[in-house]
């Protein structure tokens, strides 16, 4: 075999090795441990986007964690404007993604510190124990995002 051949053929070996790699670890994640303290209603979007995309266009799992101000999020009594080029809220997307099955909690600290209770939580958002967030966010087969 001349050496241009054979350099060829283990390029393309290495190559195929890679992608079969990517592709396990790639199915292998479980979903998203997505925590939202920022006060900023696009990042809250998007944050919210991705969650969307990972539930619907990728059949993957959800945990989200709302603090500090993003912890207002969670209250029935937040509303958020629509934002461009969807016409859709943080709020709005929010909802969404509870009623297509993630995890949504607030962090133990916002409700005593901000003055409210569980009963002024959005339907489906509950407070999130600290040892099962750690769990979750140690969970190797979970990416995390934070906004």
């Amino acid at each position: 075999m001349n050496s241009f051949l054979s350099r060829t053929l283990m390029v393309c070996g290495l190559l195929a090795i890679t992608i079969v790699s990517t592709h396990a670890q790639a199915k292998m994640a479980e979903g998203l441990n997505v925590v939202v303290t920022t006060s900023d209603r696009q990042a809250q979007l998007m944050s919210m986007v991705l969650s969307m995309q990972t539930l619907k266009a990728h059949k993957k799992k959800v945990n989200m964690i709302l603090c500090g101000s993003a912890g207002d999020l969670a209250l029935k009594s937040t509303k958020t404007a629509k934002m461009k080029p969807r016409d859709v809220s943080p709020t709005m997307l929010l909802k969404k993604i509870i009623k297509l099955g993630a995890k949504v909690e607030v962090c133990p600290l916002y409700l005593p510190n901000a003055g409210k209770d569980k009963s002024e939580l959005i339907d489906g958002i509950s407070v999130a124990n600290p040892k099962q967030g750690a769990a979750d966010l140690l969970n190797p087969n979970f990416q995390n995002l934070t906004y």
